[in-house]
């Protein structure tokens, strides 16, 4: 089975996957996204094909390399998708978003779907049984909010996200705590209530990187994987490259 690079360089971390075939083998988080930094995974790993999802300004000696080394792929708007887009500005949509969007109909095919990113920011991301992706909506992310508290006031300070606070928190720190992750938590369950008064029936995926700290929260039922952007990118590559 051919071996695939999968490269994902959000605004806040640069990750590639690694697939053998079509299954996931493991993920590696990147220091920066020079050439330099990306040849060693090549030369470890010697993949047949590779993929870009950017939404960084990335040297272009990168995809110089990856264009050499690999029947390389970046993706953007006129990428082959197994989703159709909006007819808006489809140049203007993140290629973290149809990544996604792309791993959801791949999994749940002629489904309604709305998938949940949590990253830098909240993205939530609707495909409908005809595999046409609606858009949806964006909303500061877990850390955004922690660092706009800090930034925007005198006096609270920059903590860092924990698993364990009360619901009343006792000091500054749990307040922080839970206000930003309970209610981005009550956020995430209210747009899902949102759309189920609008569609009767469809799937909830959530990933990203900030995903354990909002699980055990959510009341609704969701289908949870850490690596959907990846599996997202692996099904783009396989349609631009077979």
């Amino acid at each position: 089975m051919q071996t695939t690079l999968c490269l994902d360089f959000g605004n806040t971390r640069l990750k590639c996957a690694v697939f053998q075939g079509k299954q996931f083998l493991e993920e590696r988080v990147l220091d920066n996204a020079h050439a330099e930094t990306v040849e060693p995974l090549i030369k470890e790993f010697r993949p047949a094909f590779s993929i870009l999802s950017s939404v960084i300004n990335h040297p272009p000696e990168l995809e110089e390399l990856l264009r050499t080394q690999t029947r390389f792929h970046k993706l953007d708007h006129n990428s082959k998708l197994p989703v159709t887009t909006p007819v808006g500005k489809p140049e203007t949509i993140g290629a973290d978003r149809l990544a996604i969007v792309s791993a959801a109909v791949d999994l749940f095919p002629g489904q309604h779907n709305l998938a949940i990113g949590l990253g830098t920011c909240i993205t939530y991301n609707f495909v409908n049984n005809a595999h046409e992706f609606l858009g949806g909506s964006i909303s500061p992310g877990m850390h955004m909010r922690f660092r706009a508290m800090h930034e925007q006031t005198a006096l609270l300070p920059l903590i860092k996200a924990e698993h364990n606070f009360p619901l009343v928190g006792y000091d500054t720190k749990t307040n922080l705590l839970s206000g930003v992750i309970l209610g981005m938590a009550k956020e995430i369950d209210g747009i899902i209530d949102a759309y189920a008064l609008k569609y009767n029936n469809f799937n909830v995926l959530l990933t990203g990187g900030d995903m354990g700290f909002f699980v055990p929260h959510l009341k609704n039922k969701i289908f949870a994987d850490p690596y959907l952007i990846y599996k997202g990118l692996y099904a783009i590559s396989a349609s631009n490259h077979f």
